[in-house]
């Protein structure tokens, strides 16, 4: 059983939680993480999710990405589904999100790291990733006009937003 802090609009914890696949209340809000990894290519490690996952099936998808546990705050929900994931121990204890998205039910933080990381050394997590590979930006572009991956509305400013922080224009 997998249970949820539930946070209220202005993102603070209610003392509530919910179990994983109930229904949120209106007015209740929980907390996803996601975790793009970049190289000194310009290439952003993307997974394939398994063929029977529920949402998105067999799609291409960013690094990794999940729901945070209870008691877990942002850093460490995206610690643990990395290591889940790809079996990879990142730290991000000096991070912070690039950006968040609110979403109908919740807030979508999204880390922006830049690591050199073998694939062939990974363990991937068989009940959710299916494979995984290096991708420029062209390449995750195709995927996407292919619909083989999720079509997030912000991918092609991921690989030119994880070198700077705000606005793209210099003053």
């Amino acid at each position: 059983m997998e249970l949820w802090d539930i946070y209220d609009k202005n993102r603070l914890l209610t003392g509530r939680t919910i179990e994983r696949g109930n229904k949120l209340k209106k007015g209740d809000f929980h907390l996803v993480v996601h975790v793009c990894i970049f190289n000194s290519k310009n290439e952003m490690l993307i997974q394939q999710r398994q063929p029977w996952k529920e949402g998105w099936p067999n799609m291409w998808d960013i690094t990794v990405g999940g729901s945070a546990l209870a008691g877990e705050d942002s850093i460490e929900a995206a610690e643990r589904e990395t290591l889940e994931e790809i079996g990879y121990k990142i730290n991000l204890s000096n991070e912070r999100p690039f950006f968040t998205i609110n979403f109908e039910v919740g807030f979508d933080d999204y880390y922006l790291v830049e690591k050199e990381i073998d694939i062939e050394s990974l363990t991937l997590q068989y009940e959710e990733v299916k494979a995984v590979k290096w991708a420029s930006r062209e390449e995750v572009l195709q995927l996407i006009e292919e619909g083989k991956f999720i079509n997030y509305w912000f991918s092609n400013n991921l690989f030119d937003m994880r070198k700077q922080r705000g606005s793209f224009n210099k003053i």
